[in-house]
């Protein structure tokens, strides 16, 4: 065949042309061999694909045609006719063969012989072609040999060669290919086909020549009983040739079929191994998400299938993982569960393969999850792998949304083009950093980004489990004003008034807007916002509203109890927040809202029974006052003139200043406007240890530090440590505030980062490490407020799972024991190494919390480690925990967004930020949660969203289970009374309202716990003493260890004992209920507005700002 031509021009010989230069042209044809008639036809019937198949399936038909012709003179035929003329042993060698069969055959036969010819001359398949197409064409020439017997049925064997050549041509002809296993089940199936039907047709032919001949179906029946290994005896041969047949037959199968399947065991193993196909019909017709890891561990499946089923939405999904590694035992178990079998599709691969990912069908996808190693030892080795699965589903589906998870900050530009993106080291830092200025952000955050429905621990006897499990079923969710029952009446109001009124009415707690026209979300954008129809919602409930139903039921008794209902007194009526969660449904009570009258403030209780009042709480305006948002310069630190004398560490107005961090680490940090130095300091200043030229202060003793100390403990100090920094810099915290930054890292920091950091104020590093004890008091461990231990890379490869954390937990309990006063946030590999620490051997309610956790764990639930102490109380976290943020941005795709607002790493013009408050003993004359939301919308426009709660709590070594506060030991102690048991303030609103029923309940527990002292052994209250004087005594030892060694280092030996505070529990309350009373040292969440929201085009003096400062409320900020 001529497949093209080239004309070549050159220049002629001399001598050739008349012309000095004469240009020739030379036409050349390629592929010239295939002109001759040969390779025309070999092209023909084998080259080219198509013809080939056809050819083939033609081929194939004509020898099932011939089977069958074979039967059908096999029925035809008249044995007993034939043994008139023959007898015995002849009827084997003549049949009755009918003319037209005869004649058919013949030309079936005579074609196949020519066509096949030349190709099969030297193949095996060509002795029977010849033992089947030489008899037929010699009976033309002597008739009488028409009559012979010929094996047509061993032309089965030829169809069965005929048909592996014809899959092989489909395979070429459609460019597609079918799994080797089922070309090797096809094999195996006609191999058992032919073997059956020559058997048949063999011991049917041969028994013609005994005295009861077969017929063909009771030849079939042996032959499958036969081949079957159950051997009936009741249909047999009779001669000794079909009884030979027989022998050969069992010997070939005997030899045939072993090798058959052991081809097709293995073909199924490896199978098994890589996961096989996620069919094309299957794909076009149902919805999946494809899971791409490097490595599958069973807690990251689970967490990701309980979060990714956790919603209606994709409950008829289905996951395909794909990962390069063959599943270990304990994934292959889970995927067996009948729950997980019918959804879940392992697949062995390579997302760099477009064969792997076309047999994902990652094309079709509705996403694609790319989860980082986070376990490997080089993590930016991980980020690149990552990268590249990301570029590459990128090219292979451009179409497909990626939800990308990535480790380290700097690369998270490469993958920009993602729908959605997750760097782990921006969030961890983060949350570690707002952890020191907002006690258990890690966990409130943890609480919001996990799906749950709010049931855990409601059969505990314990009150603040139940409070605690019932809060964290609080998530985000949205909708749109118009289509909103929640919020659809507060249309052309202020959003400070709806937010009051909606978790007045409601229970929901709306924490940001975003407008139609702007695709920004904003965190409480302040009482300048007016809500529009169009606008989208952003609040925090047990459900969302599509899952809740409301009945309004009006109040029969106005005046019955009026008393101890009067909890949120304002022009409304009185709302009682009942939910309840049932099946997924909410169910919200509350009563008619009308105006009842005068009543338009919250007046608070009168002091001594006197007439005397404090001032009462302003009612939320529905339209923002313009005299109530003053204007201030915010470039300028306030505190500076409230402050009447000057700190030497705080740095002075004329050494700092409000900016933008003038040199960010990595591409793609949000800028954040914070105190910066103006000017940067000194590389050798930065080093906390050693003095210089300019510093020469050797410890955080000699700086003379004025606020308490945040140490840092990392292995290197990389890019994520400078959103660590940021948010403790931030513009809005007041300068004299500001706590000092100690990094403890085990390697010298490059000149980069200190580049980074130089400009910040207050920001040291030191060369040690948690594990010695020097390293800890050079930098001030005993001044520091809080001591964050981040997880070392170094250590996440562990030969054995879980192991990972043992060094840092090892490191964290021996800090546990010399510094109880310390708050320690530990970063931990595996959430599950969580009740390790603060580990406490012979500690029964520790032990059981860990029965807690386990009835839990059984209940399906996805929080199950929720009540451990350390992490309820925001003391350690584990970044695997946010990797539902991931999962969960597939159904809400605002969820990403919302949490880097909240932990600083966007900022968004107009929206407001995460802080803190504390109740004092001034502010507990608001009494409720409720009243205070209304103190905060009335008078500084701030959110609160939770509560984070301190409880006093003895935990003893033995199996008593009741708990002894140390304050009532004490006082009992020197009156001679029995001890009392810990009671803690109820915040459900059938006790706290009803001052009656509550003293009541108080009275009944004292009584029953006196009963219950009395009939416990006498021997446990004689150990207290004997436990008291052992603890005082380790920690004498402990307290002269750590003086020791600060005399050795020649630091201030001025150390006295620290009061150990390990008698406390703490808890977060998510959104909890206005009616929950407010408790002493509760510290309040809050999302305060955006001050810059309200700066004017002209800025304003400072001393006007001074002047026109608003009064403060009675609130302590953290």
């Amino acid at each position: 065949m001529l497949l093209g031509t080239w004309s070549l021009v050159h220049p002629c010989p001399p001598g050739t042309c008349d012309s000095v230069f004469c240009v020739c042209r030379v036409h050349v044809e390629f592929y010239v061999n295939e002109n001759t008639f040969k390779e025309r036809l070999k092209l023909f019937f084998i080259k080219n694909q198509r013809s080939s198949l056809r050819i083939r399936i033609f081929n194939f038909c004509l020898k099932v045609l011939t089977c069958v012709l074979y039967i059908i003179r096999v029925m035809t035929d008249n044995p007993t006719q034939l043994r008139n003329t023959w007898s015995g042993h002849c009827l084997i060698f003549w049949v009755d063969r009918k003319t037209p069969v005869w004649a058919i055959q013949y030309k079936i036969n005579l074609y196949v012989f020519q066509g096949n010819i030349w190709e099969q001359m030297f193949q095996v398949s060509f002795l029977l072609e010849m033992l089947n197409t030489v008899p037929f064409i010699i009976t033309i020439f002597w008739p009488t040999l028409r009559n012979l017997f010929i094996p047509v049925f061993l032309n089965c064997w030829l169809a069965k060669h005929a048909l592996e050549s014809m899959i092989n041509d489909l395979h070429r002809a459609i460019q597609r290919t079918h799994s080797a296993m089922f070309n090797q089940v096809l094999i195996l199936i006609c191999t058992l086909l032919c073997l059956v039907f020559t058997g048949t047709c063999g011991i049917q032919h041969l028994e013609r020549a005994g005295r009861n001949s077969l017929s063909l179906f009771n030849s079939l029946y042996f032959c499958i009983v036969t081949f079957s290994t159950v051997g009936f005896g009741d249909v047999t041969p009779q001669i000794w040739p079909s009884q030979l047949l027989v022998v050969v037959m069992i010997c070939v199968a005997l030899v045939v079929l072993p090798l058959q399947f052991e081809e097709l065991i293995y073909l199924w193993m490896e199978r098994q191994k890589s996961g096989g196909n996620y069919s094309r019909h299957r794909a076009q017709t149902e919805k999946h998400a494809v899971l791409c890891v490097s490595s599958l561990k069973i807690d990251l499946l689970m967490d990701f299938l309980n979060e990714f089923y956790a919603h209606p939405h994709t409950q008829d999904y289905y996951v395909v993982i794909l990962c390069p590694c063959e599943a270990d035992s304990q994934v292959r178990r889970v995927l067996q569960i009948p729950l997980w079998s019918q959804r879940v599709i392992y697949l062995q691969g390579s997302v760099l393969k477009n064969q792997d990912l076309l047999r994902a069908k990652m094309d079709d996808a509705e996403a694609c999850f790319i989860l980082s190693s986070r376990n490997e030892a080089d993590r930016m080795a991980a980020d690149h792998q990552t990268i590249l699965r990301a570029w590459a589903v990128k090219d292979f589906a451009p179409n497909c949304p990626l939800y990308v998870q990535i480790l380290k900050p700097e690369n998270k530009f490469h993958v920009k083009f993602a729908d959605h993106v997750v760097c782990e080291e921006e969030f961890k830092y983060a949350l570690l950093a707002l952890n020191c200025l907002c006690p258990a952000t890690s966990t409130l955050v943890t609480l919001l980004v996990h799906t749950s429905r709010g049931q855990e621990g409601q059969q505990s006897p314990e009150q603040w489990q139940r409070m605690y499990g019932r809060c964290s079923g609080n998530e985000v969710y949205h909708i749109r004003v118009s289509d909103s029952m929640f919020f659809r009446e507060y249309e052309n109001k202020s959003f400070t008034y709806a937010a009051f009124h909606a978790h007045k009415k409601y229970g929901v707690c709306l924490i940001g807007i975003k407008r139609e026209e702007n695709k920004s979300i904003l965190l409480n954008p302040g009482p300048r916002h007016i809500m529009a129809a169009a606008d989208t919602c952003y609040y925090i409930n047990i459900t969302k509203e599509e899952n809740s139903a409301f009945t309004v039921r009006q109040e029969a008794h106005q005046g019955k109890n009026r008393s101890h209902c009067d909890i949120l007194n304002s022009p409304s009526g009185l709302p009682v927040h009942s939910i309840i969660a049932s099946m997924g449904t909410v169910a919200m009570d509350f009563q008619n809202t009308s105006p009842t009258g005068d009543t338009a403030t919250l007046a608070p209780p009168t002091q001594n029974g006197l007439g005397s009042r404090r001032p009462s709480i302003a009612p939320v305006l529905e339209i923002a006052d313009s005299a109530s948002l003053l204007p201030c310069d915010l470039l300028s630190d306030q505190s500076e003139d409230e402050a009447a004398h000057s700190d030497e560490d705080v740095p002075s107005a004329s050494e700092c200043m409000k900016g933008y961090p003038p040199n960010s680490p990595y591409i793609g940090s949000s800028p954040t406007l914070c105190h910066l130095l103006l000017h940067k300091a000194h590389f050798c200043c930065l080093r906390l240890d050693q003095g210089c030229e300019h510093v020469s202060h050797e410890d955080a003793k000699a700086y003379g530090f004025k606020n308490k100390l945040i140490i840092v403990s990392a292995e290197t100090a990389g890019n994520g440590l400078y959103n660590f920094i940021v948010p403790l810099r931030a513009y809005y915290r007041p300068r004299r505030e500001l706590n000092p930054v100690v990094l403890l890292l085990d390697n010298l920091p490059d000149e980069h980062f200190l580049e980074a950091i130089s400009c910040f104020p207050m920001v040291y590093y030191m060369l040690g490490s948690i594990d010695n004890l020097d390293s800890l008091l050079q930098c001030g461990v005993l001044y520091a407020d809080n001591l964050v231990v981040v997880d070392k890379e170094s250590t996440m490869s562990a030969e054995e799972d879980y192991m990972a954390d043992a060094k840092t937990i090892v490191n964290v309990q021996t800090m546990f024991r010399l510094f109880p006063s310390l708050s320690i946030i530990t970063e931990l590999t595996h959430p599950s190494n969580m009740r390790f620490m603060q580990f406490r051997a012979k500690d029964s309610y520790s032990l059981a919390l860990s029965r807690l956790e386990k009835k839990e764990r059984d209940k399906g639930s996805n929080l199950a480690f929720m009540f451990r102490l350390p992490f309820a109380a925001g003391r350690v976290f584990s970044i695997s925990m946010l990797d539902t943020l991931l999962y969960q941005s597939f159904v809400k795709d605002y969820m990403i967004l919302i949490t880097r607002l909240l932990l600083g790493l966007d900022t968004t013009p107009g929206s407001g930020y995460l802080c803190a408050m504390r109740v004092c003993e001034s502010d507990l004359w608001i009494r409720t949660y409720g009243r205070l939301f209304q103190k905060l919308c009335s008078t500084s426009s701030e959110i609160p969203i939770g509560i984070y709660r301190t409880e006093s709590h003895m935990f003893l070594p033995s199996d008593s289970q009741y708990s002894v506060s140390s304050e009532g030991w004490s006082d009992t102690k020197e009156k001679g009374e029995e001890p009392k048991i810990l009671t803690r303030s109820s915040s459900s609103s059938d006790q706290s309202e009803n001052p009656l029923l509550r003293r009541k309940s108080m009275h009944w527990t004292r009584r029953l716990s006196r009963r219950a002292m009395k009939r416990s052994d006498s021997s446990f209250f004689s150990s207290l003493p004997k436990l008291s004087a052992s603890r005082r005594s380790e920690r004498e030892e402990l307290t002269e260890l750590v003086r020791n060694r600060m005399q050795h280092l020649g630091l201030h030996t001025g150390f006295s004992e620290l009061n150990d505070q390990q008698n406390s529990l703490s808890y977060v309350l998510v959104n909890p209920a206005p009616d929950t009373h407010l408790q002493l040292n509760d510290v309040v969440f809050l999302i305060r507005p955006d001050p810059l929201a309200h700066v004017p085009a002209e800025p304003t003096t400072r001393g006007q700002c001074k002047e026109s400062r608003p009064d403060t409320p009675e609130l302590n900020r953290v």
